[in-house]
């Protein structure tokens, strides 16, 4: 199958409205409302089933609501607030959507498809752009523009469960932007998707480059989400290099954090580790990585590089170097993957989200 791109008819792009989205209030939010709107109770039960089970874009869809209590609702209210900018269709089945916001600004979401697992996975953003400005990630070259809101964020989730007709249920927030420089309303999002999409907390993953302080305040939370650490180097000298955030919090305050975080919560960290040819894919760079993590409950997760361009000078490691990284710090005792690549052809894949439509 050829990679496809489509500007989908059904939702074009429209002019910034001043009503308020409904996707993104919780249950008691919609309760609020309609009561203030002098509507029994059960219609925001039957609202909130639209919005998060039927994932309805409008409200002439919603059937069991009288017509003049939508009517009503529109006058203040839209269901949501983006619109589909372009939407490309990978070779592997991957579906990286461009939603334009608001305010004009776009920010890109992917769905993925695991066919060992027979499951959908949703890969989040959660910022326009990106303030942490890694070296081998495409979206830190456009800088940082602003965060999402709550409803935005869950609006992409909303959307692709509709648009694709399937049953999402997990959810990474490895997208555009750091979550935990948007942690209130990341968290917000969280909930809302958990106890109103009914997504499992359990199939939810937060993956930070290392924000300290936001490290100690989700051990706090006693959420069953997983998260994810984007750690890329053993050593300082080389994550900082590639990594400027290295800088404000080092690996030694990055590990006590993280064995902070295991003790507290009882939870598997999951180590994410990019592989760079020549930059950390030596075999000194996996014993180095072995040692660092013993004693940590945590598996590793290998990402070979994926191509942003030629200026950046990173190329991906050989099949080979992989491998023996792999082998390398599996013999630490860790459990050790290679992320498979999805959605290369359409730039969907990890590092290469810039808000731009490639050829295809």
């Amino acid at each position: 199958m050829n990679a496809q791109l489509q500007t989908p008819s059904a939702c074009p792009i429209a002019p910034p409205s001043t009503q308020e989205p409904l996707i993104g209030k919780s249950l008691e939010e919609l309760r609020s409302l309609v009561k203030d709107m002098g509507e029994p109770a059960f219609r925001a039960d039957q609202l909130h089933q639209w919005l998060y089970v039927h994932c309805v874009r409008n409200f002439d869809d919603m059937s069991n609501l009288k017509k003049s209590f939508r009517d009503k609702l529109a006058e203040t209210h839209q269901v949501g607030s983006l619109s589909i900018a372009e939407k490309q269709v990978s070779q592997d089945g991957t579906t990286k959507y461009l939603f334009r916001l608001p305010d004009g600004k776009v920010v890109e979401s992917v769905l993925m498809y695991f066919e060992e697992r027979g499951t959908y996975a949703l890969c989040l953003s959660t910022q326009v752009g990106c303030a942490v400005n890694c070296g081998f990630c495409a979206t830190g070259k456009l800088g940082f523009m602003r965060n999402l809101s709550v409803a935005e964020i869950v609006e992409q989730y909303v959307y692709a469960q509709a648009d694709s007709g399937k049953e999402v249920r997990n959810i990474v927030f490895m997208g555009q932007g750091e979550p935990m420089l948007n942690y209130d309303t990341v968290l917000q999002a969280i909930h809302i998707l958990n106890k109103s999409a009914e997504v499992g907390m359990r199939h939810i993953t937060i993956s930070t480059s290392g924000i300290v302080p936001r490290i100690y305040d989700l051990a706090k939370e006693d959420m069953q989400l997983t998260l994810a650490i984007s750690l890329h180097a053993p050593d300082n000298a080389t994550r900082e290099a590639i990594m400027p955030l290295n800088k404000k919090w080092p690996l030694e305050e990055l590990m006590p954090a993280l064995h902070h975080y295991v003790s507290t919560t009882g939870k598997r960290l999951t180590i994410e580790y990019i592989l760079l040819a020549g930059v950390n894919d030596q075999p000194g760079h996996a014993h180095d990585l072995g040692k660092l993590l013993q004693g940590l409950k945590c598996n590793v997760n290998l990402i070979p590089y994926n191509p942003i361009g030629d200026a950046y000078g990173y190329k991906r490691p050989s099949g080979n170097a992989i491998h023996r990284f792999k082998d390398i710090v599996t013999a630490y005792g860790k459990k050790v993957t290679v992320r498979v690549e999805r959605g290369v052809d359409i730039a969907a894949a990890c590092g290469q989200l810039a808000n731009k439509v490639q050829p295809v």
